[in-house]
């Protein structure tokens, strides 16, 4: 409930900044999706399965991926300025690559 009071201020604020909805809704979306049974989200399932409080899993997971998506954007932002979007996107897609073979072949 929280998190759709938040995100109802957050559109009343956003809507006279003239914002691009083609961008938000793609970035949405994609970040949705992206989300959708990643390693994230089980390890909030896993918290949740393990206390009553439920509320409080809540705002510490939807604060630790507001952080990590503002860390993400800032970070972005700085590396758009020193790279073209076509080497961001090799960057980015060879980074992940590397990160589920890592996963996938660490030991523990």
């Amino acid at each position: 409930m929280l998190s759709v009071l938040a995100a109802l201020c957050g559109f009343v604020y956003l809507k006279g900044l003239g914002m691009d909805w083609k961008i938000f809704a793609s970035t949405f979306i994609t970040i949705f999706l992206a989300e959708m049974g990643d390693k994230t989200q089980f390890a909030a399932l896993a918290a949740s399965s393990q206390t009553k409080s439920t509320m409080t899993v809540i705002i510490a997971v939807v604060l630790a991926l507001g952080l990590a998506g503002i860390l993400g954007v800032i970070f972005g932002k700085f590396l758009g300025t020193l790279l073209s979007p076509q080497i961001m996107k090799y960057v980015s897609g060879t980074l992940f690559i590397l990160v589920g073979i890592w996963v996938l072949t660490a030991k523990g």
